[in-house]
């Protein structure tokens, strides 16, 4: 597995062997012998160790560029990673994400069904109640019904969990009717007859 890293100068550039034991510099063509002079003067003192990591240089990008202060040059060397980004990352911040957009649609969910039955409560309670009162609690019901409906369809609910609270409303609906006498339920022999 012969892997190299290539470091990148202003005006040279260094081939740098996967076993890190030699260091070669190759200036570009357009450089002057007074550049080349003044680089290999600068990258005199230059070595690696053999015992650096490879995985160091594997995939990975290395840049040198030297500093020069007024007693010594010195040279840094930066390795950047071109790795894809983790996956499990990502997955997690989908998660996140999802999460954050369910609890937001269940919280929807249960303030509408709590809004449709305190109202059925109320009108339960009400010794003076009247059967149109039951048309402005259908209104709730339609719109707990059209949110429990986009919570299914988006995955939020499952289609069973869905079909329970609808019919959990339509039933303490149906309840409150017969309390008041506003709806006889047909008796179950009649429905065979």
């Amino acid at each position: 597995m012969a892997s190299s890293a290539h470091c990148l100068s202003s005006s040279s550039s260094f081939n740098l062997s996967s076993k890190l034991k030699n260091l070669s510099l190759n200036t570009h063509s357009s450089c002057t012998s007074s550049t080349t002079h003044s680089i290999f003067a600068t990258y005199n003192s230059l070595s690696f160790s053999t015992n650096l990591s490879h995985n160091l240089f594997f995939k990975g990008s290395l840049s040198i560029s030297t500093i020069d202060k007024p007693t010594r040059h010195l040279v840094i060397c930066e390795v950047a990673s071109t790795k894809k980004p983790d996956s499990a990352a990502k997955r997690a911040r989908q998660a996140e994400k999802r999460r954050l957009y369910n609890k937001a649609r269940k919280s929807e969910v249960k303030t509408r069904m709590k809004k449709v039955l305190e109202a059925l409560d109320g009108l339960k309670k009400k010794p003076d109640a009247r059967p149109e009162e039951v048309l402005q609690i259908e209104k709730l019901i339609g719109d707990a019904y059209s949110i429990i409906d986009k919570a299914v369809k988006v995955g939020t609910l499952h289609r069973n969990t869905g079909a329970r609270r609808k019919s959990r409303l339509a039933r303490r609906k149906k309840a409150v009717e017969i309390h008041h006498g506003w709806y006889t339920p047909v008796p179950a022999g009649a429905l065979s007859a």
